[in-house]
């Protein structure tokens, strides 16, 4: 046999045995690369199932707050409840709570502005400077107060102005000009914009709230709370009444807002906690319930989703 034509053939081989090699690696890689694909894949439909059966606890039970709070004529509503239930097996607690036990950052006079601030340790003098700027942001323009008032941040430096609208959410309390971040973190549990009130709901209002009522003292306070409890089932006259009268603010009206906690456990074992505000329509009208805001949060410690 001629040494050179087989020279040729075992080369061809060792080119055929290296390329077949070459296409087993790639096979390989793809065979990793789709591996991991599919994984990822496999991960992001379990959070997309997760977020939906999350959203469609979350509504089954805000329905059945607003149902069982929409039965009730509005004077008679209740100001706090508490219910459980199950669906598409998960267990759910839903808590709810007037709104009306929250200050209205748009509606609530300077004084109980001014009042919070003092209680969560701001000095008074600078709890007034303080609450001038919060109501001179929520105030209409006037040519005076506007330029007067618009010079404050120009001067702060700052790259905007007061809206002189009222606020959009909480959190833009931190923009009003003078205002301490630390400050704004204390009260924002005590704050909202959903009440639809002035006054503050004096059975359900935190402490703080109650000390920044104007004409709210110490004693007063710690009086009221001492037998709040006992008083959820009284005549409204008589609740105000415990507090000595004089209490601007006060009052026990629950409103057609309402907060709203959940506590949702999944099948799948993962841990959720809910929160947002409703308004209920009145009584005898076709409306349905608003939802103002929510907030959908699984344990990020076993994964999860907001919407």
């Amino acid at each position: 046999m001629n040494p050179s034509k087989v020279g040729s053939r075992t080369a061809e081989r060792g080119f055929i045995v290296v390329a077949t090699l070459w296409l087993l690696a790639a096979l390989a890689g793809l065979i990793l690369v789709g591996s991991v694909y599919m994984t990822q894949s496999a991960i992001a439909l379990g959070a997309f199932d997760a977020a939906t059966q999350l959203q469609m606890i979350s509504t089954g039970g805000v329905e059945l707050a607003a149902y069982q709070l929409s039965g009730v004529a509005p004077q008679a509503r209740p100001t706090r409840g508490s219910f459980t239930f199950r669906l598409a097996n998960a267990r759910i607690a839903v808590e709810y709570q007037s709104e009306a036990a929250r200050i209205n950052l748009n509606m609530a006079p300077r004084s109980t502005i001014a009042g919070l601030f003092t209680a969560l340790g701001v000095g008074s003098d600078a709890a007034v400077q303080l609450a001038d700027r919060v109501v001179a942001w929520r105030t209409a323009s006037r040519p005076s107060l506007q330029d007067e008032e618009d010079s404050l941040y120009v001067a702060a430096g700052l790259k905007y102005l007061p809206r002189h609208a009222g606020f959009n959410n909480v959190d833009e309390l931190s923009l009003v000009v003078g205002m301490p971040a630390a400050l704004v973190e204390r009260a924002r549990p005590y704050l909202t914009l959903y009440s639809g009130i002035a006054g503050v709901n004096v059975l359900e209002a935190a402490p703080e709230v109650l000390a920044a009522l104007p004409d709210m003292t110490a004693a007063k306070a710690d009086a009221f709370l001492n037998q709040r409890d006992s008083l959820a089932s009284q005549d409204p006259g008589f609740v105000l009444g415990v507090l000595g009268g004089g209490v601007t603010g006060a009052t026990v009206s629950a409103g057609n807002a309402y907060r709203i906690r959940m506590h949702i456990i999944l099948p799948d074992g993962r841990d959720s906690r809910s929160e947002g505000v409703i308004v209920l329509p009145d009584r005898g009208t076709k409306a349905a319930y608003r939802v103002f805001t929510w907030r959908d949060e699984i344990d990020p410690s076993t994964g999860g989703t907001q919407r």
